[in-house]
């Protein structure tokens, strides 16, 4: 209930303070317009945005969970084979060195315009932060652990699933946390290059037809789909690590 009051005075405070910036400065509705009128325009185009909120949450969620899985995947056999790390963790980390957002051009010339380019801009740039959060805590298990699980007879198998996974939930729920706040940001810079709907899709026909009002409602549908996904998934984690203790 705190959280939820100090969620409502901060957003009291913003919307406050960005109606003060519009009243003084003298900001035509068409460079920045007021909350009441963005407001007004989310209420007149509320069908509208929510289909295309639902698309872009089909791609974010289609993501997370194809990125998740490729990333945990990743995880399991970099710990568990000496050769993957010696010939894959270097690969993995030099893909970094690439801007994702500049292979969305790519994804969508070989995908098409359609979800599926959208969907793998967000396991591209939730991937990483899963495998290297899951990886780190995989190798990270106490070597106390360890050392027991060997005196009792315990198979590597078994250490892996009994003792080293366990131990490094808690680096995955902070890896799956990050990815909750990246996946929307690779579903929209993929409708930004192509797409026939989404969020970002939206963002841009409204630009265009200088509908500025309707461009920052679905900015913020775009914002609050994002907070409600990260609390999901913390909530989530939360659950998970209960029940490790």
């Amino acid at each position: 209930m705190e959280s939820v009051k100090r969620g409502l005075a901060a957003a009291a405070l913003f919307l406050g303070l960005w109606q003060a910036l519009v009243t003084f400065a003298g900001l035509p509705p068409f460079i920045l317009p007021g909350p009441w009128r963005v407001a007004g325009a989310l209420v007149d185009n509320a069908g509208l945005i929510a289909w295309h909120a639902g698309i872009t949450l089909a791609e974010v969620v289609l993501g997370l969970v194809l990125g998740t899985a490729l990333g945990i995947a990743t995880a399991l056999n970099l710990a568990v084979s000496p050769l993957a790390r010696y010939l894959i963790r270097p690969a993995l980390v030099a893909t970094q060195s690439l801007p994702v957002f500049a292979l969305a051009p790519i994804l969508t010339l070989w995908l098409g315009y359609g979800i599926w380019s959208k969907v793998l801009m967000a396991v591209l740039i939730i991937y990483f932060p899963v495998a290297s959060a899951f990886f780190d805590g995989l190798m990270r298990t106490p070597k106390g652990w360890l050392d027991l699980g060997q005196t009792m007879g315990a198979s590597p198998a078994r250490q892996l699933w009994r003792i080293r996974v366990p131990a490094a939930i808690p680096a995955l729920a902070s890896g799956l946390r990050l990815a909750a706040v990246y996946a929307p940001i690779g579903a929209v810079i993929g409708e930004w290059v192509g797409a026939a709907g989404g969020l970002g899709y939206l963002m841009l026909l409204a630009n265009g037809r200088v509908k500025i009002d309707l461009m920052f409602a679905t900015l913020i549908v775009l914002a609050l789909l994002t907070l409600v996904l990260h609390r999901l998934v913390g909530w989530g984690c939360d659950r998970l690590l209960r029940r490790l203790d």
